[in-house]
């Protein structure tokens, strides 16, 4: 015989569960609304407890100041030495070939690969690492055939070069943060952009003849944004000396046109600025993050204005005090 509970009895008990379960979503709603933004996300560890890090090499090619993937490629990477020039690995890291001997050589502080085709690429020499046995180089190299013929393409006396640039659906709109001469004042200092290629360059950003660029990335989004920093340092056997006038955060709404000065913006560190790291999220491209050398520097991300030509307030997003700096690049003006 079955036995059942009166109907009313389930009525109510299903009525009690729907209130429970509504009560529980909301509860859960609130908690999300009341979650402070920029709050980190919890991942599972399992997922990454196994990574280890190992050496891939190459052991003959000196220490690394640049390195770039391929979109659609997983397994091929370019990287730029300071003492070996360029080498290429098209099995993920596991060997390593040298593509820039018979050409040029040396000390390497961008590579580049176009987007739209990958088979130009642009390295640039000198690196952007200003250690006690710093090296420069001599301009922009270009490959049409994925690196196994180049050609100089100037900027000779840029000395050193921080980043390149390149348009992702225009292989010959591209841009260069020079550094320029590390030990004297220079005028070939800054941001250069060709539009043809490498034939010709023009000088779209100049802080001073003692601040180079060194940091250049386009919005991922939007490639007529761009952002740029200079930086005022002084390299020489006996000391070296960081921050000062010129060295600031820049941002272009026209494809480097006319350019910003942001490094001053609300919640950005007032006093003397040094090197700026600049990135822009792929996913979101409104999330800039700046890594600022200064006394009171820190990683700094804007929270209005990022995608506009305005001002934008600036919020302190991880820690900052001396080890934070110096993990970046010496704090201002310290000399060793």
């Amino acid at each position: 015989m079955k036995h059942s509970l009166p109907w009313n009895t389930a009525f109510i008990g299903a009525l009690l569960f729907l209130l429970l379960t509504t009560s529980a979503e909301a509860q859960q709603r609130a908690k999300r609304k009341k979650a402070p933004q920029g709050t980190a996300a919890v991942y599972d560890t399992t997922l990454y407890n196994g990574l280890r890090w190992r050496s891939i090499g190459p052991y003959r090619g000196g220490r690394a100041g640049t390195a770039t993937g391929v979109p659609g490629n997983p397994n091929l990477y370019y990287m730029g030495t300071a003492g070996g020039g360029v080498w290429r690995t098209t099995d993920g890291g596991g060997t390593w070939g040298n593509i820039s001997d018979r050409y040029f050589g040396g000390s390497i502080g961008a590579v580049a690969v176009s987007e739209s085709d990958p088979n130009v690429l642009y390295a640039g020499e000198g690196e952007q690492t200003v250690r006690g046995n710093v090296s420069s180089g001599f301009g922009v190299w270009k490959s049409m055939d994925a690196g196994q013929t180049w050609t100089n393409v100037g900027l000779k006396d840029s000395r050193h070069i921080g980043r390149i640039r390149i348009h992702p659906k225009n292989p010959d709109l591209v841009y260069v943060a020079a550094m320029g001469n590390l030990y004297a004042p220079s005028e070939m200092r800054g941001v250069y952009r060709s539009k043809d290629g490498g034939r010709k360059w023009e000088r779209v950003l100049f802080a001073n003849q003692d601040a180079g660029a060194v940091d250049l990335i386009m919005d991922p989004s939007n490639p007529r944004i761009l952002y740029a920093s200079t930086w005022n340092v002084r390299r020489t056997p006996y000391n070296f000396s960081s921050g000062g006038p010129g060295s600031g955060l820049w941002k272009s709404t026209d494809g480097g046109d006319t350019w910003q000065d942001i490094s001053r913006a609300e919640g950005m560190p007032t006093g003397t600025l040094g090197i700026i790291g600049v990135a822009v999220s792929p996913v979101n491209s409104s999330r800039v993050w700046a890594m600022v050398e200064a006394e009171k520097g820190a990683c700094f991300a804007p929270t209005t204005g990022a995608r506009t030509g305005r001002s934008c307030r600036m919020t302190a997003t991880c820690a900052s005090g001396p080890g934070t700096t110096r993990a970046f690049m010496p704090t201002p003006r310290t000399r060793t």
